[in-house]
């Protein structure tokens, strides 16, 4: 009865932000978010506590996912990415993936304006790359596994502070779980990851789902941080 209760309780929430940002949506879709809504706020809230660093949090009340899903939507139609990450309800940008990922956030005063994920790789529930491309070869290597996706910065010109900081508290969370992270990236991502240490690119693509430009598979050892991540990213952080 308890979690009937929270359901419903999420479901009713959860319409009347739809209505105060203008977003319709029919009651099966509203269900369907309301339910990944309520198994990520329970994921992020059983998850290592890295605390807040300059405002970056995990996001763990159905406002921050509201807005996070607005702006993730956002950013992707802006650069059209809305047929490879397709939207059940139009202005929000959610998946299935979002109940077993770590969801960090950051913001300026009162507005969230960078957010991405990391997804946890369950023995029942495999990442989204495992659809084009099979990472069992890795976990036969005893590899911890996540995947970093959705990186969303609100303004994209030039290297943000909100890059920053969310890569400082995706960098905790892969440590404390002695996670390696996978990626698909850019051949411009990879100028900049590789100054990380640890990236291993394992496969290229000349498309990726939809998307027809080539992309690479990479492998992010967070054991292997290189001297130049130590003093850009986590000089003075405890």
């Amino acid at each position: 009865m308890k979690n009937l209760n929270i359901e419903i309780n999420t479901t009713f929430k959860v319409n009347r932000l739809l209505r105060k940002y203008g977003i319709e949506a029919k009651l099966k879709d509203i269900e369907t978010l309301s339910k990944i809504i309520n198994n990520s706020i329970k994921f992020n809230q059983g998850l290592y506590n890295i605390g807040t660093i300059d405002d970056v949090s995990l996001a763990t009340t159905i406002e921050d996912l509201i807005e996070i899903y607005m702006l993730r939507s956002r950013v992707y139609t802006e650069i059209n990415y809305t047929k490879e990450f397709p939207e059940v309800i139009k202005g929000l940008n959610f998946d299935e993936y979002d109940e077993h990922s770590a969801i960090l956030y950051s913001k300026r005063g009162d507005k969230i304006t960078g957010t991405c994920r990391l997804i946890f790789d369950l023995p029942n529930k495999k990442l989204p790359i495992d659809k084009n491309f099979s990472l069992d070869y890795l976990r036969n290597k005893d590899r911890i596994l996540g995947e970093a996706s959705r990186v969303i910065i609100q303004n994209r010109k030039g290297l943000k502070q909100e890059f920053k900081l969310l890569t400082i508290d995706s960098y905790k969370i892969l440590n404390s779980y002695q996670m390696d992270v996978v990626s698909v990236m850019t051949q411009e991502h990879i100028k900049l990851y590789k100054n990380f240490g640890g990236l291993t690119i394992e496969k290229k693509f000349q498309n990726y789902g939809t998307l027809q430009k080539e992309f690479f598979l990479t492998l992010w050892q967070t054991s292997k941080i290189s001297p130049y991540f130590k003093r850009i990213f986590l000089k003075n952080v405890a």
